[in-house]
């Protein structure tokens, strides 16, 4: 548990931070959030989540009053004073509270913000370093998956859903057309071209997958961002997952469907390597 709470310009301990029942994140969902992984006691790539940031801010009406630089400073305090040196710093901006329930926010209103550090588990780097299996599940959540709100109960049921299978992590997909997991970007590779769904409002636009894309825009390895079908993923040499603090993940099964060998794949096992070595150089 972290022991460190970063709420509205204080440091507190976890056990003293409090927010009204009020706050709109509570009510309504009305809030989104960012997670920065956490490598050697440094912030991954955090350009890319700032300008995410601001793309949920603008979709949201919403607007920071941190600067870049201020949530970096916050970020990195948290991490120093939970010394965290591998895992992640997690930010929630909700809309606030205007002192009652209403549909309609209040003008004015002062946004609540809050962050903690959290260190990786030893399983969770396990899963990182062997691969997981995935269960396929129907995406159930709302229509503008590309802004990073914290409304994920349904994402919260689909994790459930593959634990219950024996899986790790939920593959959604809508009318057989894959999607992406239900916290990570999905990759495939098949007859070595590298396969992930485009951008659009079904899917967020994950971090870790732009800079592995952009990475890779060298013409070392074919791309291809088209719609599959999850028909078309159990029958992939290799996938992997992506995400803050997943980085590249190999997935070893879809629904109990082994692929490849039934370990991670040469390319994904490359690509790993790669994107640690600049998410390290990199990092802040």
């Amino acid at each position: 548990m972290p022991k460190t709470v970063y709420l509205n310009g204080a440091y507190l301990p976890a056990d003293e931070a409090q927010v009204s029942v009020f706050d709109r994140g509570l009510l309504f969902a009305d809030a989104i959030y960012e997670v920065c992984g956490v490598i050697d006691g440094k912030l991954i790539d955090f350009d890319g989540h700032m300008r995410r940031l601001d793309r949920s801010m603008c979709e949201m009406q919403m607007t920071c009053p941190l600067s870049h630089d201020q949530i970096l400073q916050v970020m990195r305090e948290l991490v120093a004073r939970d010394a965290v040196e591998e895992g992640l710093v997690y930010m929630q901006f909700t809309r606030g509270s205007s002192g009652d329930r209403d549909f309609l926010p209040t003008p004015g209103t002062s946004p609540t913000i809050f962050g903690f550090a959290q260190p990786k588990s030893d399983a969770f780097r396990a899963e990182i370093e062997h691969g997981i299996h995935m269960i396929s599940a129907p995406d159930e959540r709302w229509k503008r998956r590309d802004i990073k709100t914290v409304g994920l109960l349904a994402s919260v049921f689909a994790k459930m859903t593959a634990q219950s299978r024996g899986g790790q992590e939920a593959l959604l997909h809508e009318d057989g057309i894959v999607t992406e997991g239900a916290a990570t970007s999905f990759f495939m590779i098949k007859n070595d071209v590298l396969i992930t769904r485009p951008l659009s409002n079904a899917i967020l636009h994950g971090c870790t997958r732009a800079a592995l894309m952009e990475m890779l825009d060298q013409g070392d390895l074919r791309m291809e961002e088209r719609e599959f079908t999850l028909k078309e993923a159990i029958a992939a040499d290799e996938a992997f997952l992506t995400g803050a603090s997943t980085y590249v993940c190999p997935v070893l099964s879809i629904d109990g469907n082994r692929l490849g060998v039934g370990g991670p794949g040469p390319v994904t096992r490359d690509l790993q390597r790669r994107y640690l070595n600049v998410a390290r150089r990199l990092a802040v």
